[in-house]
């Protein structure tokens, strides 16, 4: 069996699926990408590992990894093995050094504890090749989204131009760092992750 290796590439709310998220993971040595949907609780878990943020509680899979170093098992690799009637499935291949096992796991769960082992992810051709979205597929979509964008524009006959989208509220550059130190505990405190980043992003550029 072939494993195809992948990274992530992307993670936002899913448009199909209200509460849900939308994973997608790219073909490192192609152009095809896999989308697979999640929970907001797995999301947040990725999310949290990506953007590097240490949350005040240990979440699920934190627990997973502390657990796993406790009993000698190191987690090898996550491979989405299968995809049955839209299911995906998965597997997270484990070692205790003189064994190598595998345990079932839904892909979002497989995917937030290999990312706290630091190990690489892995599909097969046959998920792939069902489920998988060419990128030049995505790039005719996207053309076809600027288009009907420019056809909206010229049937507006209000004669004034089409608000531009809302930028997402950074944190003040007013703010003190104490401030935003104090803020950013606020933040972990409420596990409102998405927040965190942001000041925390703030931080890092005010002592870069």
């Amino acid at each position: 069996m072939k494993k195809i290796p992948l990274e992530i590439l992307g993670l936002s709310s899913s448009q199909s699926q209200s509460g849900s998220f939308a994973l997608i993971l790219g073909e490192k040595t192609g152009n095809r990408r896999l989308p697979i949907i999640i929970g907001m609780f797995e999301a947040q878990s990725i999310a949290i590992q990506i953007e590097k943020i240490s949350p005040n509680r240990p979440l699920t899979h934190d627990l997973f990894k502390s657990f796993a170093e406790q009993v000698h098992v190191a987690v090898l690799e996550v491979l989405i093995s299968d995809l049955k009637e839209g299911v995906f499935y998965s597997k997270i291949v484990c070692s205790d050094g003189a064994t190598t096992f595998e345990l079932d796991s839904r892909p979002s769960d497989a995917i937030a504890i290999g990312l706290r082992f630091g190990v690489p992810i892995f599909t097969v051709e046959s998920v792939l090749s069902e489920a998988g979205i060419i990128l030049s597929d995505l790039d005719e979509n996207a053309d076809e989204d600027e288009d009907d964008t420019d056809d909206e524009d010229e049937d507006d006959d209000s004669g004034r131009p089409a608000p531009a989208p809302a930028e997402p509220r950074e944190p003040s550059g007013q703010v003190s760092l104490d401030e935003l130190t104090k803020m950013l505990a606020q933040a972990l405190e409420r596990e409102d992750y998405e927040k965190a980043a942001k000041i925390r992003d703030e931080l890092n550029k005010r002592n870069g």
